[in-house]
């Protein structure tokens, strides 16, 4: 199945800290890919993997159609990819996704941003009441979402570099910010969250049938 990802990426992109503008000298080099199966190995009883590990250390595909199945309900770690400032490889099924991101935003990424951000900050309060111990990476990465959420919602933009928050979500990282504090910046960000979600510029819905559109010419450039 590693053919799938060697041969027929379309897309590669590096997230995680490096892209966010958060990384040290010892970051991870975390890969995130979308590749096309032939489209005549959808004919078949087995049909391709919707998603693949590997074959680097830190390397995660999706197969097209599931990856945009993802970004059409706003899953963050989905959409950051079509943002991510450090573009490995794209072909021309690569350019096109690229050029039609727009078309998988809608208002439903407040819920998911936010959710997303919510879930992990009881995940992080719910740790500390049972054991006392701060998990601060997820703590960071909550109040990134939430940073993140909010620029999407006023801009129509997936913000994935946060440099300019670095020493400060550092320090988060680091647990050197008190959780009281951190607590009370993340409760900010969800009224910013909250007042970006009412005033959006996104529309109700995504563009389902401009991927709909997407994914034909995909599929019909892949029937080999």
């Amino acid at each position: 199945m590693m053919e799938l990802v060697e041969q027929h990426t379309v897309l590669a992109v590096v997230v995680g800290s490096r892209a966010y503008g958060l990384h040290g000298p010892g970051s991870d080099y975390d890969r995130r890919g979308v590749y096309v199966a032939p489209t005549r190995a959808f004919w078949r009883l087995d049909k391709p993997p919707t998603h693949l590990d590997g074959p680097a250390v830190d390397q995660f595909s999706w197969e097209f159609e599931r990856f945009c199945v993802l970004a059409l309900q706003g899953n963050p770690t989905v959409l950051e990819v079509l943002w991510s400032p450090l573009v490995q490889s794209v072909t021309v099924d690569g350019e096109w996704l690229l050029a039609a991101r727009q078309a998988f935003l809608s208002r439903r990424v407040a819920e998911t941003y936010g959710g997303y951000a919510r879930d992990q900050l009881n995940r992080v309060s719910a740790r500390r009441e049972r054991t006392g111990e701060t998990n601060h990476k997820q703590a960071m990465h909550m109040i990134r979402l939430l940073v993140a959420g909010a620029h999407l919602l006023r801009t129509g933009e997936v913000l994935v570099d946060v440099g300019h928050l670095r020493d400060r979500l550092l320090a988060v990282r680091r647990g050197e910010l008190p959780w009281d504090e951190v607590v009370a910046w993340a409760a900010d960000l969800f009224v910013e969250l909250a007042d970006a979600a009412t005033a959006t510029v996104l529309p109700e819905q995504p563009g389902r049938v401009d991927v709909d559109r997407l994914l034909t010419a995909v599929r019909e450039r892949n029937l080999q």
